[in-house]
């Protein structure tokens, strides 16, 4: 596979611009990311071993939940991009001015 990322120099354009550009045109592609990725070979762990981590996490999720419930542990804000059950906490909040009073 070949991409090709050609850039000019226009006008007084310095030489740093130039290279800037090109850093950006090849970042564009993809290209340095998906080589970064095939740098090194991992192999995909077993069926077994899937299904022991998945069970864990469930299981420590779980736990987590109780803790929350039981007011132990705090519960953390969703982190940035997260986006399961949101319907239930965006009924639940206002939107901006809902609930201000209106000065009159």
């Amino acid at each position: 596979m070949s991409i090709n990322a050609e850039v000019s120099k226009t006008g007084s354009e310095s030489a740093l611009s130039v290279i800037r550009k090109f850093s950006r045109r090849v970042q564009g592609t993809g290209l340095v990311k998906s080589t970064r990725k095939r740098r090194y070979f991992e192999r995909q762990a077993s069926k077994a071993v899937q299904k022991k981590r998945a069970l864990k996490l469930i299981k420590r999720r779980a736990d987590y939940r109780q803790l929350v419930k039981e007011g132990k542990v705090i519960e953390r804000e969703p982190r940035r991009g997260w986006t399961r059950d949101t319907s239930r906490e965006q009924a639940s909040q206002s939107r901006f001015g809902e609930s201000t009073p209106i000065a009159r």
